[in-house]
């Protein structure tokens, strides 16, 4: 028996690949199959299941193309409504995976459909569960994401979620290991340990959920305090799960096609078309194409991607650093985002090279500010709740990058405003979509607040 943990950090999302006798077992597949089909043809086995644990809204899955690819089962659980073709597991049914097997137990709660995959080895033991959305390592899943479509609150949902962690899943022997879909930095949850696989026995000690004593009152209270909202992508990505999406090489052909600086002008003239920077963000600061937003690839991109552009049928125009094309395209396909028409061929110096207009964003470094800081100096903190909450400058708004686009009208348009977050990703994407908006008066702050505290500049917690 082989099982094999494929973590993509930009989604904070765990895929599974088990292996037992030459058959597999595919458990919440990215949209990128290559991988999967490499470890099967590696392990000269055949991919058998494809098992999800919910219709996800972070992410789309792979379960369609893989399944056209290998002629796998996709396996739901009770309540699902695909689509297309798949098995809807019952509670409890069994799944003979060579010398093991992987049970669909009902853990609904995050979503309706929700289910755990319990994987017993060769000698009918438990030894794992994929619990999805359902357990994280530290937190549990999100309650309020399915309400609307199941004309249900997120408190009935939690309640509902309390229900299936204590009848189904704390049931189990301290051993079994968890394999969670998610870890921190998933915005399907909120409290989750960096770790990415531990054992049922140490969250009973280390989860807020799983506590003995918790009554459901307790555990609906805290599991729904302090929710922020979801990115709006979310049901988006929801509905392409359910009901199917284009083929990911069509995706990837159509995006990465090269286009001369002219002929790039034109259709970000013509179309509605976002010109979408990916280099660094000081590649950004220094010269970019005016207009252009930017989200950087070596941050949290496909997931600022969704919270920010929102719309999965908005067409995109590239930015992107020499050689990483098709990266680009396959992670914001990862996130709905199928529309991408095209990358600058030559990049910015091709633009300059034909003449083009470029931008620049104003920037100044932590001593610079100290030298004009004041009580009164427009200055905005665009990190998160958290972040600001534990230390920020005294001046400092606070607003929040995945909220930029609702306060975009209370920022002055006059004297120059500050703008930092906790080391200058995120605020030059702030800087970006502010000057994409006509408002050029922007300043990011080089080395954002790790460069205000190591400056010196007195800070409030």
């Amino acid at each position: 028996m082989k099982i094999e943990q494929i973590y993509t950090g930009c989604l904070s999302q765990g895929a599974y690949y088990i292996e037992s006798n030459g058959e597999v077992a595919i458990i919440d597949p990215l949209r990128e199959t290559k991988p999967y089909l490499e470890r099967a043809e590696k392990d000269n086995a055949k991919i058998k299941y494809i098992f999800e644990t919910h219709f996800h809204a972070d992410f789309v899955s792979g379960h369609l193309t893989l399944a056209q690819q290998t002629d796998a089962d996709i396996i739901y659980g009770p309540l699902a409504n695909p689509s297309f073709k798949a098995v809807i597991a019952t509670d409890g049914e069994v799944f003979k995976l060579g010398n093991i097997t992987i049970t669909a137990i009902h853990t609904p709660g995050h979503t309706m459909e929700s289910t755990t995959y319990l994987l017993k080895d060769e000698n009918g033991k438990d030894h794992a569960i994929f619990s999805g959305d359902t357990l994280f390592l530290g937190d549990v899943g999100r309650p309020d994401l399915a309400q609307k479509a199941n004309e249900v609150t997120q408190e009935d949902l939690a309640g509902i979620l309390f229900d299936s962690l204590r009848n189904k899943i704390m049931p189990l022997a301290d051993d079994v290991i968890v394999y969670p879909a998610h870890g921190a930095g998933s915005a399907c949850g909120k409290n989750m340990m960096k770790e990415t696989v531990d054992t049922l026995g140490n969250q009973r000690k280390m989860n807020y959920a799983l506590r003995a004593d918790m009554t459901r009152e307790e555990f609906i209270q805290e599991v729904t305090d302090g929710l922020a909202p979801p990115p709006l992508y979310f049901p988006m990505n929801v509905k392409m799960n359910r009901e199917g999406y284009s083929d990911f090489n069509k995706v990837l052909a159509d995006g990465t096609k090269p286009l001369s600086p002219e002929a790039f002008e034109r259709l970000a003239n013509e179309t509605d078309a976002i010109v979408l920077d990916v280099r660094n963000q000081i590649d950004f600061i220094d010269e970019h194409i005016p207009r252009s937003i930017f989200i950087g690839l070596d941050g949290g991109f496909a997931p600022w991607v969704g919270a920010l552009l929102a719309d999965v049928q908005q067409k995109i125009l590239l930015v992107v650093p020499p050689g990483r094309e098709e990266e680009a395209v396959s992670r914001l396909s990862r996130v709905g985002f199928d529309n991408t028409i095209g990358y600058l061929e030559g990049g910015i110096e091709g633009w300059k090279a034909a003449g083009k207009e470029i931008d620049t964003v104003d920037s100044v470094d932590a001593e610079g500010l100290k030298e004009i800081i004041e009580d009164d100096l427009p200055v905005f903190d665009v990190r998160n709740d958290g972040e600001y909450v534990n230390g920020n400058l005294s001046c400092a708004a606070h607003v929040p990058l995945g909220s930029l686009n609702d306060y975009v009208g209370g920022f002055p348009s006059g004297n120059k405003c500050y703008l930092y977050c906790a080391g200058g990703y995120r605020s030059v994407i702030a800087a970006s979509i502010l000057k994409s908006r006509g408002i050029h008066n922007v300043v990011n702050i080089a080395g954002g607040f790790a460069a205000i505290k190591e400056a010196g500049i007195p800070i409030e917690a």
